[in-house]
């Protein structure tokens, strides 16, 4: 059941007022450069998948709205999904804390620049995971209720995890972007759960999704091309 358009639009404005409000209000700093481009960031990209999702493919809007543990997964799979919400709350909270208090020294500039460029290109691949990929849930699970096939187009035909690698990207580059060093342990570690994943839902795929098998075969890598 994909929400109304004023469902979507309160739920747009609760992400800007939650997300970009709790990161400046957090910082102590209402006119915090990096804050506001960080926070800005994430409340459109959220906004361009939502409307997108919404009006395209509300199937998957829904898929992504299921609560963890509702689709039969794992209780690992479980607990990681978790940790990964737990853990990109925290980026909003510890990375303005930081800052407001000098907990760590403040990285350089051309680490922000390099974060601000990382954040963005990980955009690409994040979002275009959503409109190659009708079945890219957030839980490790088969949709067979969907129909779910192997996808081997698009970006899934440069790696196998193009979310991942997209959420890699924006999770370190957000964390480098606000100069925040606990921040950034914080986005590694995310990277960290990420991988850990990896291999836990290909051994599932390959068990119970018939094709990808012969679709490792075909993509070699799982998140970085070339590299692995």
């Amino acid at each position: 059941m994909r929400p109304s358009p004023i469902i979507l639009g309160l739920m747009l404005a609760g992400l800007a007022v939650v997300y970009l409000g709790l990161l400046l209000w957090l910082s102590g700093d209402w006119r915090w450069v990096e804050g506001w481009i960080f926070g800005g960031w994430f409340v459109c990209f959220a906004t361009a998948i939502l409307v997108w999702l919404r009006y395209r493919d509300p199937g998957l809007l829904a898929e992504r709205f299921r609560m963890p543990g509702t689709g039969g997964e794992s209780r690992s799979d479980v607990a990681i999904v978790i940790a990964l919400k737990v853990c990109w709350i925290a980026l909003f909270i510890v990375a303005p804390l930081d800052v407001r208090y000098g907990w760590t020294r403040h990285l350089p500039l051309w680490c922000e620049v390099c974060g601000g460029i990382l954040l963005l290109g990980g955009s690409f691949p994040f979002f275009r995971a959503f409109t190659d990929n009708t079945y890219a849930s957030q839980l490790v699970r088969i949709q067979t209720e969907r129909g779910q096939h192997v996808i081997d187009t698009g970006v899934y035909g440069f790696v196998r995890h193009p979310m991942y690698l997209g959420g890699s990207l924006a999770f370190v580059g957000g964390a480098l972007l606000l100069g925040s060093i606990p921040g950034l342990f914080i986005a590694l570690a995310m990277v960290g759960l990420l991988v850990v994943r990896i291999f836990a839902e290909e051994k599932l795929l390959a068990r119970d999704l018939e094709g990808y098998q012969e679709y490792r075969q075909k993509v070699r890598y799982r998140l970085v091309p070339h590299v692995w």
